[in-house]
């Protein structure tokens, strides 16, 4: 059995991009998570087997791969609102109850995804935008997993066979049906061209500020023609302009209701959002994040689960009252 300090010196710097590689194939971070402390567990029982016949990052590669395989033949895909039904552009239409029972798709911080090599982190965050990893809930679990360590990874395709233990013919069919049916499910490269650093700081105050003094004729510049609005785990979600503004302002902007912290997630920006309780005190709501095409907000994903915001922050108690200056935010349902 090898030392805590081997172990960990040869393993545990893979540790950030098995997380983003789980969290694409299942969906959940909270599951990714869990996934890859299984993975690190196997490695520690296993690693006096470990030959040395491959690289200790395809080993691993390996065994997170294969466990998320195996958890995802009992559990099932996680969707987004607008991966199970038609738009409304009309405000003013009944807003579906919110389905606890369907296992969304959640967002992960980037902070989990590591701080080393800069190159290497805009590669992991590109492979875990909101859009891509949606699009691969269409794919089977066996299609998601060599599509990632394929094209997201850069593993040859018998290294793929050899993780999967199959052949490289059906990894190569795998992969042409995976690429098929990606692209069946419309754009999800998300090359978006987002602003650069100020203008996006200033965006993003704007957005704040407008939500704030609960402004909606604030937000018209900030937002697309083509908007789009979903907030899991509500099936409703809205398309437009004038749709997304028309909900906004009858049923989400009240002054000093809803405060954000900044963060990002999915490589894009995002905020913590604090909804404010009967007793004066901000508590969890969940996270918002913004998808941006040039200097306009093109989406906002709003995952109204106060359970996500303790992965995105270590303060998990609810804001005081007066301890923290208000920044309202969220399309809230």
């Amino acid at each position: 059995m090898p030392s805590n300090a081997e172990f960990t010196a040869l393993a545990g710097p893979f540790r950030p991009e098995l997380l983003a590689h789980c969290y694409r194939i299942l969906g959940s971070i909270h599951d990714a998570e869990d996934l890859v402390q299984e993975t690190y567990l196997r490695a520690w029982r296993g690693f006096d087997g470990f030959e040395g016949r491959s690289s200790v990052r395809r080993w691993l590669y390996k065994i997170a791969t294969m466990a998320c395989l195996t958890a995802l033949e009992t559990r099932a895909r996680r969707p987004l609102p607008s991966g199970l039904g038609a738009p409304s552009d009309d405000h003013r239409m009944a807003v579906a109850p919110r389905e606890p029972s369907v296992p969304w798709l959640q967002p992960a911080p980037d902070a989990l995804f590591g701080t080393g090599d800069p190159a290497a982190i805009v590669a992991t965050r590109t492979g875990v935008r909101l859009a891509f990893v949606a699009a691969l809930q269409y794919l089977s679990a066996r299609q998601r997993a060599v599509l990632t360590l394929r094209d997201v990874l850069g593993f040859r395709t018998a290294e793929v066979a050899k993780i999967l233990d199959t052949t490289t013919a059906a990894v190569d069919s795998a992969l042409r049906r995976a690429r098929a049916r990606l692209a069946e499910a419309g754009p999800v490269a998300d090359d978006l061209a987002e602003p650069d650093e100020g203008t996006l700081r200033t965006l993003l105050d704007d957005y704040v500020d407008a939500f704030t003094r609960a402004d909606p004729d604030a937000l018209v510049h900030l937002l697309r023609a083509d908007v789009a609005l979903e907030m899991p785990p509500t099936p409703t979600w809205f398309t437009g302009r004038r749709a997304v503004l028309g909900f906004l302002s009858t049923r989400v902007l009240h002054p000093n209701l809803w405060r954000m912290t900044p963060t990002h997630a999915n490589g894009q920006p995002a905020l913590i959002v604090h909804h404010r309780a009967g007793d004066g005190r901000y508590e969890p709501y969940g996270i918002q994040v913004l998808t941006l095409l040039g200097d306009r907000i093109a989406r906002i994903t709003s995952f109204n689960d106060p359970t996500l915001v303790a992965t995105f922050t270590t303060d998990r108690t609810a804001l005081a009252p007066e301890t923290h200056r208000a920044h309202p935010a969220h399309p809230a349902h």
